[in-house]
């Protein structure tokens, strides 16, 4: 699975990941800018590898233009003490709490450490969310795997900057930490959504007719993602 999300860097790297994905249907070849400043780079029928590099090189500059003006217009926001951030949907605020020497933030029944004098909360929170995340999400990975008759290989929970998860070949799945902020009903889907694909490794109709029967209301969830999502990042 390859859920996009609106994730956008302050700076765009120096080097961008690219993509090249060749289409049957495709006519031309086709540079996207995705949200999280990689490139994705369209190979039509008759395309070829080499003319699609060419193709990436005549158009680097309005690549690497588009990639600062997406970064500038999208850096990240600020979280500092006080401020409301979502937890399995609903509103939790993020605390300063002492604990001896020690500084925690606290966001629900998740904590991590801070520096003195830091105001900017977010990295610490989201390992906050990332706790969270890990001693609720692989669990229920692993109870509705075992409710579907199947079995989940190695579990993880990760910080991807494009994606609510993923699921390998050799059906290792991958979970965004972020899905804990999301309601219970939106984080079951993507589970579910990834727990499909040990059954049909990519998004053909058939793979979307299993994930039908096994959440009949998919498309509100994709619309929650795409739309709300988007206060997540």
């Amino acid at each position: 699975m390859q859920l996009q999300l609106p994730f956008l860097r302050a700076t765009a790297p120096p080097e961008p990941i690219v993509d090249f994905v060749r289409q049957r249907r495709a006519r031309k070849y086709i540079l996207r800018v995705r949200p999280d400043g990689s490139l994705r780079v369209t190979i039509p029928r008759h395309g070829s590898r080499r003319e699609a590099e060419a193709f990436l090189e005549k158009h680097r500059a309005w690549a690497e233009a588009q990639r600062r003006h997406v970064a500038e217009r999208h850096a990240p926001v600020e979280w500092q003490a006080g401020d409301t951030i979502l937890l399995r949907g609903e509103p939790a605020v993020i605390r300063l709490e002492r604990s001896g020497a020690r500084t925690l933030v606290v966001v629900g029944n998740g904590s991590a450490m801070v520096p003195e004098g830091v105001t900017n909360l977010r990295s610490a929170a989201e390992k906050a969310l990332r706790q969270i995340a890990t001693s609720e999400l692989i669990p229920r990975l692993h109870a509705l795997a075992a409710a579907h008759g199947l079995t989940v290989a190695r579990a993880a929970v990760r910080g991807q900057q494009s994606r609510w998860g993923s699921c390998s070949r050799a059906g290792a799945i991958a979970l965004n930490f972020r899905l804990i902020q999301t309601p219970p009903a939106i984080s079951d889907y993507v589970l579910l959504h990834e727990l499909m694909h040990l059954r049909e490794g990519n998004h053909s109709r058939r793979f979307w007719r299993l994930v039908a029967d096994v959440c009949p209301d998919y498309r509100e969830a994709e619309r929650w993602l795409r739309v709300e999502g988007r206060a997540l990042f």
